[in-house]
C-alpha cells in the first residue's frame, strides 16, 4: 500500500544547505533574523524559519499568523498546520478568515446559490446591471415562460446594451432553447462575438441547469475552447454537461485559475483534451466523471498527466468527484507528488469504500491537507471515525448504501442521468 513517508516533502525539516541555521537557531538573529529568512525565495527555507518562529513567544506567533497570507501556498499551509490547534483569540480570529482556496462555495452543495463567490442574480432588462462586480448575472430560458419571452441569446444582446456590461465580471448561462437536442454552440458563438463588450469578464458558467430543466447527461454541449481564446482575463470556467463537450484545439490561457467540468459521464477524449490545455495559473481542477452508462468511459489511467506528469503544478484544490472508480483514484492520488502541495482533496459523490479510505489513512501526507472531502460515498462509521482523527478537516456527511440487488454494480456515483 502506497505512502509518502520516505518521500521528502516541503514540510520536512531536513533541508540541507538551503537552511544552514537549523542546527543553531541563534544564527537567525532572533525574531528579526526569522523575518529576514521569511523573505528567502526558497519555500523550504521559509518553512524552516516558521518552525523556529514559535520559540519567540507572542512575536513569533504574529509572524506565523502573517504567513497565512504568504505568496507561497506551501508556506501558507505550514503556517496553518502550526496554528490550527492553538487556542489564542488572535489565532482563532486569523483562522476564521483564512481560506484554503478561493472557491468556497464548491463544498456547500451540488447546486450552490453563488458562482465564483458572487451572488447569482437573474438579469432583468428593466433593472439592468446594478452590481457588475459583486453579482453573477444569469441568463436563461424556461419551459413555462410566455411565448414572447426572449431566448438566451436575445437576453445576452439585451445585457450587452447595458452601460455596465463593460464592467461585468461574472456571467451565468442557463437553459437555452432546447438543451436536449440543441448544443451550446449558438451561445458559445454569441459570447465570442461579445468579447469586445465584456472586456472585464472573469468568470463564466455554461449550462447552469437543474434536473428540472434538463438532466445533466442530456445537456448538449460543444467546443468550449473559443471561450478561453476570446476572454484572456477569465479566471473561472464552469461547464455542466458532457455530451458533445470538447476543449479543442489545445490552447494556452495564462489567467485561468479554476476549471470545473460537471458531467454525468465524462469521456476519456475530453479528459485528454483538458490535459492538453496549457493552464499555468490553474489552482482549482474539478472533474465529475459520472457513469459509463452515460458516456463516462474514463478510468484512472486517464489521470496520468494530472497525477504523474504534474501538468498543473500549481493546483491547490483537486476535485475528482462523482466517480465510479474512487478507490483507484485514492490510490493514485497518494502515489502522486500533488498530495504534498494541494490544500483540498475532494473525492465526494463517488464510490469510495473502506478500502480506498484505508489507503488515504496510510498516507502521512493526507494529514497535511486543509480539507479532505469524502462526502456522499460508501464509507462505514468505523472508517469515518478513523478519518475524523486526521489533522485535516474531514467532511464526511451522509454516505450511500450499496445496492445488493444489482447484477453489475453495487456502488454508484451520485450524479449520472
Amino acid at each position: 500500500m502506497a505512502n509518502n513517508e520516505n518521500h521528502p516533502r516541503d514540510f520536512d525539516a531536513v533541508l540541507g544547505k538551503e537552511a544552514p541555521f537549523l542546527d543553531n537557531a541563534g544564527v537567525l538573529g532572533g525574531i528579526e533574523g526569522i523575518k529576514r529568512w521569511l523573505s528567502n525565495p526558497v519555500s523550504k527555507v521559509r518553512v524552516a524559519a516558521l518552525s523556529e518562529a514559535l520559540k519567540y513567544d507572542d512575536a513569533g506567533l504574529d509572524v506565523v499568523i502573517q504567513a497565512l497570507w504568504n505568496e507561497s501556498k506551501v508556506v501558507q499551509r505550514f503556517a496553518y498546520s502550526l496554528l490550527r490547534k492553538r487556542e489564542e483569540s488572535k489565532v482563532k480570529q486569523a483562522l476564521s478568515v483564512y481560506k484554503p482556496w478561493f472557491l468556497e462555495e464548491r463544498l456547500t452543495d451540488k447546486y450552490p446559490s453563488t458562482f465564483a463567490n458572487r451572488k447569482k442574480v437573474d438579469f432583468d432588462v428593466d433593472s439592468g446591471i446594478t452590481d457588475p462586480v459583486g453579482n453573477a448575472y444569469a441568463l436563461g430560458s424556461s419551459y413555462d415562460s410566455d411565448d414572447g419571452e426572449a431566448d438566451v441569446t436575445e437576453k445576452l444582446a439585451q445585457l450587452l446594451q447595458d452601460p455596465q456590461a463593460v464592467n461585468l465580471e461574472a456571467l451565468i448561462i442557463g437553459m437555452w432553447n432546447s438543451p436536449y437536442d440543441e448544443s451550446s454552440s449558438g451561445i458559445i458563438n454569441a459570447l465570442v462575438e461579445a468579447k469586445n463588450k465584456l472586456t472585464n469578464l472573469k468568470a463564466v458558467f455554461i449550462g447552469d441547469m437543474t434536473y428540472e430543466d434538463c438532466e445533466i447527461s442530456w445537456i448538449q454541449q460543444s467546443d468550449i475552447s473559443p471561450i478561453l481564446q476570446a476572454y484572456p482575463k477569465l479566471e473561472v470556467l464552469q461547464v455542466r454537461g458532457g455530451e458533445g463537450l470538447k476543449f479543442s484545439p489545445p490552447i494556452r490561457h495564462n489567467s485561468l485559475k479554476a476549471l470545473i467540468v460537471e458531467t454525468g459521464g465524462l469521456g476519456r477524449d475530453t479528459v485528454a483534451q483538458i490535459c492538453n490545455l496549457k493552464l499555468p495559473a490553474l489552482e482549482h481542477l474539478e472533474l465529475w466523471f459520472g457513469s459509463e452508462d452515460y458516456g463516462g468511459n474514463c478510468w484512472v489511467e486517464c489521470l496520468k498527466p494530472i497525477l504523474e506528469d504534474i501538468i498543473f503544478p500549481n493546483l491547490n484544490y483537486l476535485g475528482l468527484r462523482n466517480s465510479m472508480f474512487s478507490d483507484e483514484i485514492a490510490d493514485a492520488v497518494v502515489r502522486s507528488t500533488l498530495i504534498d502541495s494541494i490544500s483540498v482533496l475532494d473525492l465526494s459523490m463517488g464510490t469510495l469504500g473502506d478500502e480506498g479510505a484505508e489507503i488515504l489513512l496510510d498516507c502521512s501526507a493526507v494529514n497535511n491537507l486543509d480539507i479532505l472531502n469524502v462526502d456522499d460515498n460508501y464509507l462505514s462509521e468505523i472508517i469515518i471515525g478513523k478519518l475524523k482523527r486526521l489533522e485535516a478537516q474531514v467532511i464526511a456527511g451522509e454516505q450511500k448504501e450499496e445496492d445488493d440487488d444489482s447484477y453489475i454494480h453495487s456502488r454508484y456515483c451520485s450524479v449520472a442521468e
